[in-house]
């Protein structure tokens, strides 16, 4: 590794920009928490009490002293691959094995993984069969566990091994313009990927029944309708046989849509707290939020991939992490690499995006409240299932600002519960 390489100093100071942040703001919220975790909010007097939010402490404390020596190895762990030069010895041994772009790239990422999916894995069992078992959460099985990630390897092997072929393809026969080709097959492959999720990849880890008949069916049906959603059908999602969290969410494009409900939700919440959910979610769709989304989304990948387009090209990128090649100029099979460490490079500050991404995801959360508060024709089951789900989830009730901030896409409990009063 150089160290007076311009590439390697922004990774550097990306790496220990990003920790430190995240080290100061789960401190911050730490000790907020220590202060103020236990204390019931005037708001809430009466649906909270003093046992459920001692265990929501308890239950975040234990997550957090987890996360510090996660963190900390991740951290020497990175550093470490980079100044062994890890990567550029994987890439040689890889590239006498095949010369086939395609498979050098493919068994590139999968054996440049395995590092840090060994490193994560002890923290991930005790986190699952330690934490979440501890507080009433997990039902899984480790035979179970083992099944989840075997599962989520092959899956995402299937998904990513098309685009990442269509990828080096692109680096041997467009050289030229394979950024913007690259852009456009990478929207296809989103809206793709958005209509083949629910019907063939969701069902491989959890079952999907039709809702049953009766009140809550008719209630909802009756609140899309109202709506103007059509949607392929209710679901109900076995979440209890892994999980006690509770969620409910849209999936799909076009026909695909349908609305899935975790039968933990069903179980904890009245049917008109599950109408006030689904009319949040009826708020998404209602304010087109998925299609501003992507409007912005759109413009922003293919600005990247045309700078990316130029820094790929420079040589200095590679030797300045221990990349070697006879070429003046950066050979097509290497331009994989280029994009691994462009992603090495300013992965990390991305922290400094996060404020401006979770205002415009607080916007749309605010947006779609207010309107499941208009279609219901209050907002009081709304306000009642969002502590439900709070209680239930063993979430914080209240945070830092600034944690929030930087960590939260969804706004904390007591400004939804003040905005829907307001």
């Amino acid at each position: 590794m150089d160290l007076s390489n311009i590439f390697v100093l922004i990774f550097l100071a990306g790496t220990a920009f990003s920790f430190v942040m995240d080290m100061i703001l789960e401190r911050v919220d730490f000790s907020f928490r220590k202060k103020h975790g236990r204390e019931i909010p005037e708001i809430l007097t009466g649906h909270v009490d003093f046992e459920t939010l001692d265990k929501t402490c308890l239950y975040e404390d234990a997550k957090y002293h987890l996360w510090i020596p996660s963190a900390i190895l991740e951290l020497l762990l990175t550093l470490y691959l980079v100044f062994c030069d890890f990567y550029p010895a994987l890439f040689e041994r890889i590239w006498t094995w095949t010369d086939n772009s395609f498979f050098v790239a493919m068994i590139f990422l999968v054996l440049g993984g395995i590092p840090g999916a060994l490193l994560s894995l002890p923290f991930a069992l005790y986190s699952e069969f330690g934490i979440e078992k501890r507080f009433g959460f997990s039902n899984m099985t480790f035979g179970m566990w083992i099944s989840d990630e075997i599962k989520g390897f092959l899956v995402n092997i299937v998904i990513f091994a098309p685009l990442l072929l269509v990828m080096t393809g692109l680096f041997k026969y467009a050289s030229a313009w394979w950024w913007i080709l690259l852009g456009c097959v990478y929207f296809i492959f989103s809206l793709s990927i958005s209509i083949i999720y629910p019907i063939f990849i969701a069902p491989i880890f959890n079952k999907f029944t039709p809702l049953e008949d009766g009140e809550l069916k008719t209630r909802l049906e009756e609140l899309l309708e109202k709506c103007g959603f059509k949607a392929s059908g209710l679901f109900v999602m076995d979440a209890s046989r892994r999980s006690g969290h509770s969620n409910a969410y849209f999936t799909g494009f076009g026909k695909s849509k349908r609305v899935v409900l975790y039968d933990t939700l069903i179980e904890q919440l009245t049917i008109d707290e599950i109408e006030a959910v689904l009319g949040h979610e009826l708020g998404h769709y209602k304010h087109h939020h998925i299609l501003k989304r992507m409007l912005i989304m759109i413009p922003a990948v293919f600005a990247v991939l045309f700078v990316v387009s130029f820094l790929v090209k420079l040589p200095s990128l590679y030797t300045g992490f221990g990349f070697n090649f006879i070429e003046e100029t950066v050979p097509y099979q290497m331009m994989f690499i280029g994009i691994f460490l462009m992603s090495l490079v300013f992965g990390e500050w991305g922290t400094l995006l996060s404020p401006i991404m979770n205002t415009l995801s607080r916007h749309d959360e605010f947006q779609a409240d207010a309107f499941a508060k208009n279609i219901c024709g209050t907002g009081t089951h709304l306000c009642t299932a969002l502590v439900k789900l709070n209680k239930e989830n063993l979430s914080e009730i209240q945070v830092p600002k600034i944690y929030s901030v930087f960590n939260y896409n969804h706004p904390p409990l007591l400004e939804r519960i003040s905005a829907l009063k307001d």
